[in-house]
């Protein structure tokens, strides 16, 4: 079985497009959650009557909408549906048939990009990649959690999200996932990205890279790293942290950018 887990605040125009995306899928064997992460605008009222389930929590974040969605599902996999994105009907059978086939826990999908109901084409940074696939998500996240099918022991493993990051925290979760697995990439537009809408997390903090060095100071720090990898998070660290200082620096912010000129030269290597 698969849970689908469904996260939502204040997004009720989104809401029921999200859950019938899921619903008509071709994969029966599966149960939808949706764990509204204290919404105000009577999202409930957009699911009357579909067979889900609807839990109203209070707004803690999407990490903790995500890990409370975990944490009441009993599905072997896990896969997560942010609600301003949508899913082909053949996603989940497409991706649990490759999975099975191929011997992979993890996999993912590519995407199609709509901004003001305009179609936009991904940028080269952005290239998606099968097995281990650590280095090429350092930079930046290239799996979109809505595209992500998980088998459920992984989290027992790399443990759950990162409730202290307001952002990021997909990146987060993925450098703690392909550290240790391998992850299959299916090369099919299966799910929607609808954007533009001002309330987005990604519009509504500015310098992303402070929690991208966030996450690999703890990475390093976290023991699952061989010598190699940990090679590769340093050199990132050092990219992301001079960059951001640089910013801080020329905006005046003294402190601050010596203070990730700090954390770069604490990881230098000799």
């Amino acid at each position: 079985m698969v849970s689908v887990i469904i996260t939502t605040f204040n997004r009720k125009k989104f809401l029921r497009d999200a859950v019938m995306s899921v619903l008509n899928q071709e994969y029966n064997d599966k149960e939808v959650v949706i764990v509204d992460d204290g919404s105000t605008d009577d999202s409930c009222k957009e699911i009357e009557g579909l067979p889900v389930q609807y839990i109203w929590k209070a707004n803690e974040g999407i990490s903790s909408a995500r890990n409370f969605g975990i944490r009441v599902t009993e599905g072997e996999y896990i896969a997560f549906l942010d609600v301003d994105d949508i899913w082909h009907k053949k996603k989940l059978s497409l991706q649990m048939e490759l999975m099975e086939a191929e011997g992979f826990p993890i996999s993912y999908t590519n995407e199609l990009w709509i901004r003001d109901g305009k179609k936009l084409n991904q940028r080269l940074r952005h290239k998606k990649y099968s097995g281990f696939i650590f280095e090429h998500c350092l930079p930046l996240c290239i799996i979109s959690p809505s595209s992500a099918v998980i088998r459920r022991e992984i989290f027992d493993t790399v443990g759950l999200f990162d409730e202290s990051l307001p952002v990021c925290e997909d990146y987060d979760m993925w450098l703690r996932i392909t550290a240790r697995y391998p992850i299959l990439f299916v090369d099919k537009p299966l799910i929607i990205k609808r954007g533009g809408h001002g309330d987005q997390l990604s519009r509504r903090y500015e310098a992303m890279d402070k929690y991208r060095i966030q996450s690999l100071e703890k990475l390093l720090h976290n023991g699952s790293l061989d010598n190699e990898k940990r090679e590769k998070v340093i050199s990132e660290l050092e990219k992301k942290c001079m960059i951001y200082a640089q910013g801080a620096l020329k905006r005046g912010k003294i402190e601050e950018g010596e203070e990730y000129l700090s954390i770069m030269k604490k990881y230098r290597r000799n």
